[in-house]
């Protein structure tokens, strides 16, 4: 039987603003992905595969769980997330809506930014909304279709269309979904009925103790 547990990677570069300078991890996200690594073997957790996008942030995410699986691990970039800093410096060029500061600007900035994407508002976006929504599909049902639980490693946007995909969200409810999604929570789906099933979400349960509280980070 199939099982897919899709894992945010750790914190990445937070001061970043563009896609090149955010894609590695900070000590903290390393910590983090240590930490799930530590969690997945006190379980006896194995895994008959282990996927990655190619992004550094994913690489790292990887390695530091160290996850045990039997064969190699397969790096897809199919798994990589949009370009939110690419697509962001196309909004604010040409619609004048600039990248905001803090957390309650990006919850209007992200639903605004993916309704400008999806409607083909932002000339020369590295790839079409439409194209996104499909890589994943067609990535997750080639991985639903192998025997086994799989470890798919990559990021939040991903794990949101994911989720659009699995219960219909529309943009709001998506984009929304997207900023809730923690780094190394754990997510993981059934196929059931030819379809996906939801079966846990944005899980962390290799930081819910005190002293790994300050761990739970978004960005």
């Amino acid at each position: 039987m199939s099982h897919i547990v899709l894992v945010r990677h750790g914190q990445a570069n937070t001061a970043a603003r563009d896609e090149g300078g955010y894609d590695r991890l900070s000590p903290l996200g390393h910590q983090q992905a240590g930490w799930l690594g530590a969690h997945f073997r006190q379980r006896g957790d194995v895994f008959a595969h282990v996927w990655t996008g190619t992004l550094r942030r994913h690489v790292e995410t990887a390695d530091g769980i160290a996850a045990e699986t039997p064969g190699p691990i397969t790096r897809d970039e199919r798994l990589n997330e949009l370009e939110y800093f690419t697509l962001s410096q196309l909004l604010a060029e040409q619609h004048g809506i600039t990248l905001p500061s803090d957390r309650e600007g990006f919850v209007e900035h992200l639903p605004c930014l993916f309704r400008h994407w999806q409607e083909g508002k932002l000339e020369g976006a590295p790839e079409r909304f439409d194209h996104f929504e499909a890589r994943v599909r067609d990535v997750l049902e080639d991985i639903s279709a192998l025997p086994g639980r799989s470890l798919v490693v990559t990021s939040g946007g991903l794990i949101g269309m994911a989720m659009r995909l699995t219960l219909g969200l529309d943009m709001t409810a998506f984009s929304h979904v997207c900023l809730s999604i923690q780094n190394t929570s754990v997510s993981a789906w059934l196929p059931m009925g030819g379809k996906l099933a939801l079966t846990q979400f944005n899980a962390l349960p290799h930081l819910d103790t005190p002293d790994r509280l300050f761990a739970q980070t978004h960005i």
